[in-house]
C-alpha cells in the first residue's frame, strides 16, 4: 500500500516516521522549508517511549508541484495538516486522488469531513482520529510529549470494507496503538468534546488544567465548560458515554494536571490557531439546535479577536 502523508509536523510526522520505520511505503508531501529541515537531519522522533527516525537518505519526499507532474497513485493519503491550513492542502494533494484512493483525515472536529467530500466525493474520505501530544522543535524534530500514540479510523457508513481491512492490515504493528472502529464518527465527538474544553479552557484561562483547577472556582468553571460541550453532542445523537465522560471530567479537573491544548501552545508562540474548526463549528451547531453556550462562545470569540489582531499585525 502506497501512503502519501500531507503534512510532516507532530501528528503527520510521528506516526508517518513509525509506519515508515516499520518498512510501509511512505511518501510525505511537504513545502520547501520543511523539506529542508528533513533533508538536513532527516525525520527524527524524541519520544518517552524511545527515540527513534529516518534518515535523509531513507526518506521519500515530494512537493505539490512534482506530485502533478509524477502523476503518482497512492492507495492512503494520511491528512494530518491544521484545520486553517486544509484548503490550501487539499489543492496540493489533489492530483493523488483518484482509483480506490482513501483519505484518512486526523484533524479534530466535524467540518473538515464535509469539505473532504464535497471537494473529492464521500466515497474516498473516511473517519479517523489520534490521541497524542506532540510538537516540532526548532530544528524540525518530532516531540513525542506524552505516552499516548493511537490512532483510530473507520468508514463514514459503519461498513467494514476490503479497502479499510486492508488499511488496518497497513497500520497494525507499527509501533502505536491502531484500532479500526465501525462507529468512528461516535468516536470522533468524543474527542470533539474533550479537545474543545480543553482548549477552550487553557486558551481563555491562559494556563494548564491544574493550574486552573487550583484557583477558586477553577474545578466549577472547567465542570461546566465540559457540561456545554457535551450538551451540544448529546443533542446531536452522540451523547458522551457515562464512563467515558467521567474519565474526561477527571482528567479536565484534575489539579496536578500539567495537561495544555496543543491551541494554547500555538497560542503562546502567537502562531494561528484552530479556533473556528475546533470551538467555533462546534457553537453553531449548538445554536442551530437552540442551546445556550455561553461559556464556548466567549472562549470563541476571545480566540477571534486574537486572530484579528494577529491577521491585522
Amino acid at each position: 500500500m502506497r501512503i502519501l502523508v500531507v503534512g510532516a509536523g507532530a501528528v503527520g510526522g510521528y506516526f508517518g516516521a513509525c509506519l515508515a520505520a516499520a518498512g510501509r511505503d511512505v511518501t510525505f508531501l511537504v513545502r520547501e522549508r520543511r523539506a529542508a529541515q528533513l533533508r538536513a537531519i532527516g525525520l527524527q522522533v524524541k519520544s518517552p517511549n524511545g527515540d527513534f527516525g529516518i534518515e535523509p537518505s531513507d526518506l521519500k519526499l515530494i512537493s505539490a508541484e512534482q506530485l502533478v507532474s509524477a502523476k503518482s497513485a497512492f492507495d492512503l493519503i494520511l491528512l494530518a495538516t491544521k484545520a486553517y491550513a486544509l484548503d490550501a492542502a487539499m489543492d496540493d494533494f489533489a492530483p493523488a486522488i483518484g482509483g480506490e484512493a482513501a483519505i484518512l483525515p486526523l484533524l479534530n472536529g466535524m467540518r473538515h469531513l464535509d469539505m473532504l467530500s464535497a471537494r473529492f466525493g464521500r466515497e474516498h474520505v473516511l473517519g479517523g482520529s489520534s490521541r497524542i501530544v506532540g510538537d516540532l522543535d526548532p530544528e524540525g524534530r518530532v516531540l513525542h510529549i506524552e505516552h499516548w500514540q493511537d490512532l483510530v479510523f473507520g468508514e463514514l457508513d459503519k461498513s467494514v470494507t476490503p479497502r479499510i481491512e486492508a488499511i488496518a492490515k497497513t497500520m497494525h504493528g507499527a509501533s502505536f496503538e491502531d484500532q479500526l472502529s465501525p462507529n468512528i464518527l461516535d468516536f470522533m465527538w468524543q474527542k470533539w468534546v474533550f479537545l474543545a474544553s480543553l482548549a477552550g479552557l487553557t486558551c481563555m484561562l491562559r494556563g494548564s488544567i491544574g493550574e486552573i483547577a487550583r484557583m477558586p472556582f477553577g474545578v466549577e468553571t472547567e465542570q461546566a465548560f465540559l457540561q456545554e460541550c457535551a450538551a451540544i453532542a448529546r443533542a446531536s445523537g452522540y451523547p458522551p458515554a457515562g464512563k467515558s465522560l467521567a474519565n474526561v471530567t477527571a482528567r479536565l479537573t484534575d489539579p496536578q494536571s500539567m495537561l495544555t491544548a496543543s491551541m494554547y501552545r500555538d497560542l503562546q508562540k502567537n502562531s494561528l490557531v484552530e479556533a473556528d474548526h475546533i470551538l467555533g463549528d462546534l457553537l453553531r451547531r449548538g445554536n442551530a439546535l437552540g442551546l445556550e453556550s455561553s461559556l464556548l462562545q466567549a472562549a470563541y470569540v476571545q480566540l477571534s479577536v486574537y486572530m484579528a489582531g494577529r491577521e491585522g499585525a
